[in-house]
Formats: structure tokens, C-alpha cells, sequence
């Protein structure tokens, strides 16, 4: 007998992320990293619809505040929020660092602001 999927009631997202090219920093010292700007805005709109849509989201855990190791791409990939000079272990946060701090204050109602 064939029965419809139970309905999803509760979510938490974790490890939420993408590795994308990030430039060097720019004349004005800052890393900007647009693409990883509309990642997240995108997927922390799709969490807004499934709360909309009654999903209890427990929290979110994006994929990762520092640029670092993984497994199977050694250092070759960047996924943080922060830059992280592996010759010097300084950090500088991106642009998207700033956007998700901006997020996280306003408790989600920068996502409605186009261009932040």
C-alpha cells in the first residue's frame, strides 16, 4: 500500500554552504565575495517560506565562519565568512560576514532589503 510522505514539521540546517572563488582583498582592504552573498540570501529566504509554511526551524548553521581545511580538498577551497591567510592565520571578514552579522541583528528583516 502506497501511503503520502509524512509531512517535514521540524528542520535544522547545518553545514550550509558553497565554495566560490573569493579575489584577493581589494584596494579597499575588504574581500567581496557577491556570490556567496546571494547563496546565502537565497537559501535563508527558502528557510523564511518554510517557516511561512509552518516548518519549525530549530536554528541554522551555515558552512563555515572560517575558511579552512576540508577533507578532500585540502586548502584549495574557501567556504568561510572570514578569510583566513593560512601563511599568517590573519582574518578578515568578507562582505558576507558582514551581510549575515546584519541578518542575524535584525532577526532576518535585512533579507528583505534588496541589494544589501
Amino acid at each position: 500500500m502506497w501511503r503520502a510522505p509524512a509531512r517535514v514539521t521540524t528542520a535544522t540546517p547545518s553545514e550550509n554552504g558553497s565554495a566560490f572563488y573569493d579575489p584577493p582583498n581589494a584596494p579597499d582592504g575588504k574581500i567581496h565575495d557577491p556570490l556567496r552573498i546571494h547563496y546565502l540570501r537565497s537559501h535563508l529566504n527558502a528557510i523564511r517560506a518554510a517557516i511561512a509554511q509552518g516548518v519549525d526551524v530549530r536554528g541554522y548553521f551555515g558552512w563555515s565562519f572560517l575558511d579552512n581545511l576540508e577533507w578532500s580538498l585540502g586548502f584549495s577551497k574557501r567556504f568561510g565568512l572570514v578569510h583566513v591567510n593560512f601563511e599568517t592565520q590573519q582574518r578578515t571578514p568578507k562582505d558576507s560576514m558582514r551581510l549575515y552579522s546584519r541578518i542575524v541583528a535584525s532577526n532576518g528583516t535585512v533579507l528583505d532589503d534588496e541589494g544589501e
